[in-house]
């Protein structure tokens, strides 16, 4: 049974290799340190101050392509509201085809611009239990020769992974069948071993949220996954728990698994996690959310290396409440989020 804080949403909109390496030409020869292409200044991306923010704002994200094109038809008032989507670093959700070719775009746009990228590793096999995001890997041979060749295209560069959003979870909840949760098991500990052997890579295997139970469920799953060889864990990945309730759950679970440290996905936590309608369905695309604190890593604890948007606001959950598919960029409910962040 899927328990209350699970999540479906794995972008499927990809950015194309050659578009990233094309932005990366664009950074590395603009004195502001990014652009969009669109050529209007209105729509300009630029980074952000490294020294509380060093992960990498890409130029040409979706939120940046919308701003482009409300700048374009002198909609001022909506590109002032995406344009709080637009300026931030957001998780890049690197695709089943291309991943050596996107990671290493991804991470040499990002080295050209002195930051850090940000990547979503989520293509175990068996995903998301057949839900809106499912899909993955074929079989455990294919989602090891896709880690490594992401690993490949990361190399030496600066990259901030999370691994797998969901897998340890849905080990725990039910949700995956049991007769693949050694297997899992396997894939996630190679995976880490895999990423943590490059120069300049940390990794921080998903854990979950706050609400779907008590860390007590989940920490033993994930030191069987391999956390202690991870840089920590990651909590709130695509959900909508506060930073307050994200932080008590992570210190828990962090005291159970040696001290580890975490980072907390704050991308649309600002107004907390919806109460209405249905239990089951409160994650999907739920009204009245807002943005949550932008990404950094001048946090709350020293055990919380960073607030990141893992999740990238403004794309859809799955088709439910009016939705798109998971993954594809929703202008309306962008446009909320924003605004109702103040």
């Amino acid at each position: 049974m899927r328990m209350d804080g699970s999540r479906g949403a794995r972008p499927s909109a990809r950015v194309s290799a050659a578009a990233v390496l094309g932005a990366a030409l664009l950074l590395a020869g603009c004195s502001s340190g990014g652009g969009d292409g669109s050529g209007d200044p209105a729509a300009r991306i630029t980074q952000q101050p490294k020294a509380a923010d060093p992960f990498w704002v890409n130029p040409d994200g979706t939120a940046a392509r919308q701003l482009a094109a409300y700048a374009k038809a002198g909609r001022k008032t909506e590109a002032a509201q995406v344009r709080k989507l637009a300026e931030q670093p957001v998780g890049e959700w690197i695709g089943p085809e291309n991943p050596e070719n996107e990671a290493r775009g991804f991470t040499e746009a990002a080295e050209k611009s002195d930051r850090t990228a940000l990547l979503v590793l989520y293509d175990i096999p068996h995903r998301d239990c057949g839900q809106y995001s499912q899909g993955g890997a074929a079989d455990g041979n294919a989602y090891r020769a896709w880690v490594d060749a992401v690993a490949r295209g990361i190399g030496d560069r600066s990259a901030m992974v999370v691994l797998e959003p969901d897998a340890v979870l849905h080990l725990v909840d039910g949700c995956t069948p049991a007769q693949f949760h050694e297997e899992r098991y396997d894939l996630l500990r190679g995976a880490i071993a895999r990423l943590k052997s490059l120069k300049n890579t940390k990794v921080y295997l998903d854990a979950g949220n706050a609400g779907w139970g008590h860390p007590d469920q989940i920490y033993q799953s994930l030191q069987q996954a391999g956390v202690d060889r991870a840089d920590g864990f990651s909590v709130n990945v695509s959900n909508f728990y506060s930073t307050q309730d994200s932080l008590a759950y992570g210190k828990q679970l962090s005291s159970k698994v040696g001290g580890k440290h975490f980072v907390i996905d704050t991308s649309r936590n600002g107004n907390g996690p919806y109460t209405g309608g249905d239990p089951a369905q409160r994650w999907c695309n739920p009204p009245g959310r807002a943005l949550g604190e932008t990404p950094t890593t001048k946090t709350a604890d020293p055990l919380v290396d960073a607030y990141l948007w893992v999740k990238r606001p403004g794309e859809s959950d799955g088709t439910c409440k009016g939705g798109p598919k998971a993954g594809q960029w929703w202008a309306s409910y962008a446009l909320t989020l924003a605004r109702n962040s103040g």
